[in-house]
């Protein structure tokens, strides 16, 4: 079986050793076990989203509608569309933003890693 196909694409957003804000590309692999404490579907913005910030936690992002442009500390760019996950793991510095480019809201779920679990994402 082609391998690709027992991965699911995958960005993660990291701090760099200077607490800023970088990201890379990767996956995860199907049906892998990942811990977690729960999870919480959203799609409003709170007023902290709207401006530069660090996740509030680490946690995977799973966008269900809704195209994204995300901004990391050093201007480079990336863009989040359903069928990709994001693994926020920025928790420290300036963090990252971003801004809606296609459709009438950003719909996702939010799972919260547990404290100290392996997030397993594989980088490219």
């Amino acid at each position: 079986m082609d391998n690709n196909k027992m991965l699911i694409k995958a960005i993660r957003l990291m701090n760099t050793p200077d607490g800023k804000c970088t990201f890379q590309y990767g996956s995860v692999a199907n049906t892998v076990f990942i811990e977690s404490t729960g999870f919480f579907a959203q799609t409003y913005i709170e007023e902290y989203q709207k401006v530069a910030h660090p996740a509030p936690r680490r946690q995977y992002v799973v966008t269900m509608s809704g195209k994204l442009r995300f901004t990391v500390t050093n201007g480079d760019t990336f863009i989040l569309e359903p069928g990709v996950l994001l693994l926020a793991e920025d928790t420290e510095g300036d963090g990252h933003t971003w801004q809606l480019i296609e459709g009438e809201r950003w719909e996702r779920i939010y799972l919260v890693l547990a404290e100290g679990a392996e997030s397993h994402f594989i980088p490219d």
